[in-house]
């Protein structure tokens, strides 16, 4: 008889050491090794969470945005470089599995950059990472568009994790790629706040801890998976450094909706009462076997499935800025390509 893992997980709400690298994954450590030590074997961390969420491209001019961009640049996470390093060594350290939202930079470019979400196994190594497909209104004004490439599914020893950042978690057919890969664990992460429109009654026109609720949900129901929410926290250095000398955009970001974090099960109900508004770290265990059951009454990737009727195509194909042949050009049909992407 095959036997499931039972896995305790830990979902972080925090705040980073704004547009600190090196100080915000001194947090990261901090946080990690409490978990550990209260048992989790897979910590959950948030959106862009290192060096910070890029939260001035929803309420600045673009204009005025450029002293921001270049210094989340500067901090933000080439792979294989030190701070990249030290992520995976902190995975390594404590022995744990590691999902942690970065802003990850391009080494063939002084200005490219992509919303990008690590899993580092226990023994340090990438387990996965996935880009996130397409940045979210402002927020292409910072991250680059990922590709296909990255809607995988990990097989690790905790189950089959997939990962998708904020709003793809509305993309019905990115959320649908991940089910169809036989997901069991899905980690879904969010910035501290989501300010878009000025209405009364709503911080900043959006209701985070509903929003995502009714994602997770959406997403544990549907594919009878686990959905672990991670949010931010927007502390008060991010407040200020942003809003700077304009009160009214320190105002208005005091008012957007708290962020909430959450685990939710295959029912699609909470597996532990969501933690709202403050830092702090949700527990959670997951029996992977709870799925089976629920799959049998309805698996929208199985016998819930018309696939003679319905069919879907996903192009993993790695997308780069250039391709050069070691040939002469008539003979460039023949000869091997070299891929001069970020892979």
């Amino acid at each position: 008889m095959d036997v499931y893992p039972v896995t305790k997980v830990a979902a972080v709400q925090a705040a980073p050491v704004f547009l600190n690298r090196e100080a915000t994954i001194d947090k990261v450590e901090k946080i990690f090794a409490e978990a550990v030590g209260k048992g989790a074997q897979l910590v959950v961390f948030p959106e862009s969470f290192v060096p910070c969420f890029p939260l001035w491209c929803l309420v600045l001019a673009p204009v005025d945005q450029h002293p921001f961009y270049e210094e989340l640049f500067k901090n933000a996470v080439l792979e294989g470089s030190e701070a990249y390093n030290r992520l995976a060594g902190i995975a390594a350290k404590y022995g744990a599995y590691m999902s942690i939202g970065v802003t990850e930079k391009s080494i063939n470019s002084m200005g490219a950059m992509w919303n990008t979400n690590y899993i580092f196994g226990a023994d340090g190594r990438l387990v996965g990472k996935h880009r996130k497909i397409m940045p979210t209104w402002a927020e292409k004004l910072v991250h680059n568009l990922g590709d296909g490439s990255t809607l995988q599914v990990h097989d690790t020893e905790l189950g089959r994790i997939g990962c998708l950042i904020c709003g793809e978690n509305t993309n019905t057919l990115a959320r649908y790629s991940m089910l169809a890969q036989g997901e069991q664990i899905h980690i879904s992460t969010y910035p501290p706040c989501w300010p878009t429109m000025r209405t009364p009654g709503i911080g900043g026109g959006y209701n985070l801890k509903e929003v995502i609720h009714v994602r997770a949900a959406s997403h544990a129901f549907e594919g009878k998976v686990f959905n672990i929410a991670s949010s931010g926290v927007l502390d008060e250095e991010a407040i200020l450094r942003v809003a700077g000398s304009d009160a009214a955009l320190e105002e208005f970001l005091r008012g957007a909706a708290l962020p909430a974090t959450m685990i939710v099960g295959p029912d699609g109900e909470y597996v532990t009462e969501p933690l709202v508004g403050e830092e702090g770290i949700v527990y959670a265990d997951l029996d992977i076997s709870r799925e089976i059951s629920l799959k049998g009454v309805h698996d929208i990737v199985g016998s819930y499935q018309r696939p003679d009727i319905f069919q879907v195509n996903i192009n993993r194909t790695p997308l780069s800025p250039a391709v050069f042949y070691n040939c002469a050009p008539e003979e460039a049909a023949d000869c091997e390509a070299v891929n001069m992407g970020d892979e």
